[in-house]
């Protein structure tokens, strides 16, 4: 009854003094005013489910069960903590408390895709948090328009996606997967594998984007003694070109050919969405080798599914599709020398504490009307982060 009451006081003096008499007690700006007076919030939370695999570790927080393991903190504040993975269609959970929450978390591995129109329901939504790293499932140019906060917790799984891209790379390159499916097969015919198997060392290897992700992979190759390219809109430090090796390539077109294996490591935005369709991936070198880990809708599916299956492409792997969950009729599903899983890379249970534990710290930062580490906003005032213009 306190905490009613309180709420109660904080409505009428905002209405009759920061409110404007234009401003509806209603609208969203008025939702934005109470913000600042504090009050219970409701706070939602989209995660996948673990089921029976919740509870064969205490660490494992990134599911529903876990619920980022904040529920007992937000609750004790007075806060109200729903958790689903619930998030499709006009009938889903999610969709019963687009109208009245005020935060919502989101996750890129069991992603809720935030579009225009949720949004403009969403009458008291205030912040749109991300556990990980990478917002894109949230339509930017509408938050930013509705006055919103969008903010991940940076660099929060940056080790895990670049050790996963590592060892996608040596999958690909050492014909891994044919080898594993004989052994459980009862089969033995190392020729099948051989065939198609090489060696690291020596080969080109080229990323696409050279970010947090991108420079820790770059790192990680380094003892490989590979050939090491990068493109990205930004040089590395010159400190950084030199402890890896890595030789910086304006022109993406003039980098493609060169490589015989190609890491993507660039965000989802308009300018790279269905970048490499039929004509970018043939000005790849024939047999070239593909790891994703960034986002799925940065390929062409269908071009790759026909590369794949021409042997211009000459094994793809990563964990991330477009739309996620990936439908079971997905053409990555069934082209041939794939290595693809759901999108697993960054969400180890050592990024799970990472992630969690940002967004525990963003939210109380919230609640105190504090701003969050600059790094970690990708939608602030109106204006998006430089990598998603």
């Amino acid at each position: 009854m306190a905490m009613k009451r309180a709420v109660s006081s904080a409505i009428r003096s905002l209405a009759s003094s920061s409110v404007s008499s234009t401003t509806s007690l209603s609208s969203p700006a008025f939702a934005r005013h109470l913000h600042a007076a504090g009050g219970s919030k409701k706070i939602v939370g989209v995660f996948y489910k673990a089921n029976e695999y919740a509870s064969l570790n205490p660490n494992f927080v990134g599911c529903v069960e876990g619920a980022l393991g904040i529920r007992e903190w937000l609750e004790s504040q007075g806060h109200q903590y729903i958790v689903t993975d619930d998030k499709e269609g006009p009938d889903c959970e999610l969709e019963k408390h687009i109208p009245d929450l005020h935060v919502l978390i989101s996750t890129p591995f069991h992603p809720a895709y935030v579009t225009a129109e949720r949004i403009k329901k969403a009458k008291n939504l205030e912040l749109l948090l991300t556990a990980g790293i990478g917002s894109d499932h949230i339509d930017l140019s509408a938050a930013a328009a509705a006055g919103l906060t969008v903010a991940e917790v940076t660099g929060s799984n940056v080790v895990s996606v670049a050790e996963d891209e590592l060892m996608r790379i040596l999958i690909l390159v050492r014909n891994f997967v044919p080898g594993y499916h004989q052994a459980i097969n009862g089969e033995w015919n190392v020729a099948g594998i051989a065939h198609r198997a090489y060696d690291l060392e020596g080969k080109t290897i080229g990323t696409i984007g050279a970010g947090r992700i991108g420079k820790l992979l770059l790192q990680r190759l380094k003892p490989f003694n590979c050939n090491l390219l990068y493109h990205d809109r930004l040089k590395m430090d010159p400190e950084l070109e030199k402890e890896t090796g890595a030789k910086y390539e304006e022109d993406l077109d003039a980098l493609l050919p060169k490589c015989d294996v190609i890491v993507i490591n660039m965000p989802l935005t308009d300018k790279t969405r269905g970048l490499f369709d039929k004509e970018k991936i043939a000005k790849c070198k024939k047999g070239v080798l593909i790891v994703n880990n960034a986002r799925g809708a940065i390929m062409d599916a269908q071009a790759v599914a026909d590369a794949c299956s021409s042997g211009h492409i000459g094994g793809y792997s990563g964990d991330v599709w477009f739309p996620q969950p990936a439908p079971k009729d997905h053409p990555w599903r069934h082209m041939p020398n794939h290595a693809m899983t759901p999108h697993i890379s960054g969400t180890t249970i050592d990024a799970q504490l990472r992630y969690a534990a940002g967004v525990k710290d963003m939210l109380n930062r919230h609640f105190r009307g504090e701003d969050f580490p600059a790094q970690n906003y990708i939608v602030k005032g109106g204006q998006l982060a430089s990598q998603y213009r």
